[in-house]
């Protein structure tokens, strides 16, 4: 009976195997809306000075803010608030402390 049961089995599994699959690929799916666009990501450039460590942030190329690190003491701020080139020094992220702003999206 076991026999029959398995013969039976393997002829009704058998077109299934025989069939090629008619897999096609997907497209790409498309990044949800309200992804931050790469190239607005800052590159953090770290250079050691000595003992001292400076990271310089950048926004395409143009350099907003800059931590140094001095082998003594505390980490301290050098930021570009009007984009003008000055930096102006913070010791710390306080809660006045005015986060750089930049282009998101020209028209």
């Amino acid at each position: 009976m076991r026999t029959y049961a398995f013969l039976l089995t393997a002829l009704f599994t058998l077109p299934a195997y025989a069939a090629k699959p008619g897999l096609v690929p997907l497209p790409d799916i498309p990044p949800p809306p309200g992804m931050v666009d790469p190239s607005l990501e800052p590159q953090i450039t770290i250079v050691q000075r000595g003992n001292e460590r400076v990271e310089e942030f950048r926004i395409k190329g143009k350099l907003y803010m800059i931590r140094i690190t001095p082998p003594h003491g505390r980490s301290y701020y050098l930021v570009d608030q009007r984009g003008d080139g000055a930096m102006r020094r913070y010791d710390d992220l306080s809660p006045n402390f005015q986060v750089p702003m930049w282009v998101i999206g020209e028209f």
